[in-house]
């Protein structure tokens, strides 16, 4: 198992991992749209859905891959409203349009508006 770590994506608020490459994939920690540069939170589900989008892919360049390798996403949204706002950013970097799940969530850390994992061939 390889530890994937980048300070080009947020640092893990609790004891866990921003990644793992292991048996010939990478599975990400779910990522929500904090600036790794300067904490903050950028305004509303477009934004918030393209930094999240961000830091998964900060994550993949890590392993030495990219979103056309990711097979599987787990995505998490606080408002189910959201969801065609969610999916019209989310569709520009998951060009390859890869399996997923969505679902609305009561909370989500940091009170953000979104959160995305992924599992990806290494």
């Amino acid at each position: 198992m390889k530890v994937l770590a980048t300070d080009k994506a947020p640092g893990a608020i609790g004891p866990y991992s921003q990644g793992f490459v292991v048996n010939g994939f990478v599975f990400t920690s779910g990522q929500i749209p904090v600036d790794p540069a300067t904490g903050e939170v950028p305004e509303g589900i477009a934004a918030q859905t393209e930094q999240a989008c961000k830091n998964v892919g900060a994550i993949l360049e890590a392993a030495g891959c990219s979103f056309d390798n990711v097979v599987k996403t787990t995505c998490f949204l606080a408002e189910i409203a959201d969801f065609a706002a969610f999916n019209e950013v989310y569709a520009k970097f998951f060009t390859s349009k890869p399996a997923r799940s969505c679902f609305a969530v009561k909370d989500l850390p940091k009170g953000v508006l979104c959160e995305i994992e992924c599992i990806a061939e290494a």
